[in-house]
């Protein structure tokens, strides 16, 4: 038997246009998979990253709610000056906060909830699930970059140099380490925290630093390196399997 799948849309008030996603299964623990760079709601599954999970979620072990991305309207947005960039951006985490979730929790209620995402949606999953783990029990991150203001290889520093505390308070690299509230680290500590990243990967020292910071925090963690760079759908699909 297959699972199901529904796709969904409506006009969001916090970002002021119609916004789209696909849910895979009705039961489970609830996977909010987010999108890689300027990606879109349906590459998960064209992808092969559904097919992969395919008896997981029919089995109904997990639910997958793959979201559309507004980083053409937030961090991508060259056009716009940073501090308006991060506006766009918090938007889009309100987006999911107070309209994906309480839409999921209708349909699947008091069910897990998991941050998963690859690439630039392994940064949206570990930030949002960081900032609010009173929300999240688990985060999946593949590939990712935890710190969006250096140059690391042939990728930007998305503020052009610009630095304030919007941008501090979304690059993990920067806030975790300052993180004092007992009550906060201590959400965190009950999180399931898995990273993912290629030997080869421009990412892997910026995943390194931060598997330590989160060391240095008592913040139990799992990073994993894979050989070779290991950030396309061909590796991602393996992960999953193992991760999810």
């Amino acid at each position: 038997m297959s699972h199901t799948r529904a796709y969904h849309k409506w006009n969001s008030g916090h970002l002021g246009r119609e916004m789209e996603l696909l849910v895979f299964g009705d039961r489970g623990a609830r996977v909010i998979v987010f999108p890689t760079r300027d990606g879109r709601f349906f590459d998960y599954e064209n992808w092969g990253m559904v097919r992969a999970l395919a008896d997981k979620i029919r089995e109904g072990y997990l639910q997958l709610i793959c979201v559309d991305s507004n980083d053409r309207n937030s961090l991508y947005a060259d056009w716009m000056a940073a501090p308006d960039r991060m506006k766009g951006h918090e938007n889009y985490e309100s987006y999911i906060l107070e309209e994906v979730l309480p839409f999921t929790e209708r349909q699947n209620p008091g069910s897990f909830v998991i941050a998963h995402g690859c690439s630039l949606g392994a940064y949206h999953a570990v930030n949002i699930a960081f900032r609010h783990p009173d929300q999240f029990g688990k985060v999946v991150a593949l590939s990712g970059r935890y710190d969006l203001t250096v140059n690391v290889g042939t990728f930007r520093d998305l503020f052009d140099g610009h630095y304030d505390d919007q941008i501090y308070y979304n690059n993990p690299s920067y806030f975790v380490p300052r993180i004092e509230d007992p009550q906060l680290l201590d959400k965190l500590r009950r999180m399931e925290i898995i990273l993912a990243i290629g030997e080869e990967d421009a990412f892997l020292q910026n995943n390194r630093e931060f598997s330590g910071v989160l060391t240095d925090k008592a913040i139990p963690h799992a990073l994993f390196v894979w050989g070779g760079e290991a950030h396309r759908p061909r590796y991602w699909r393996q992960m999953v399997r193992f991760y999810l």
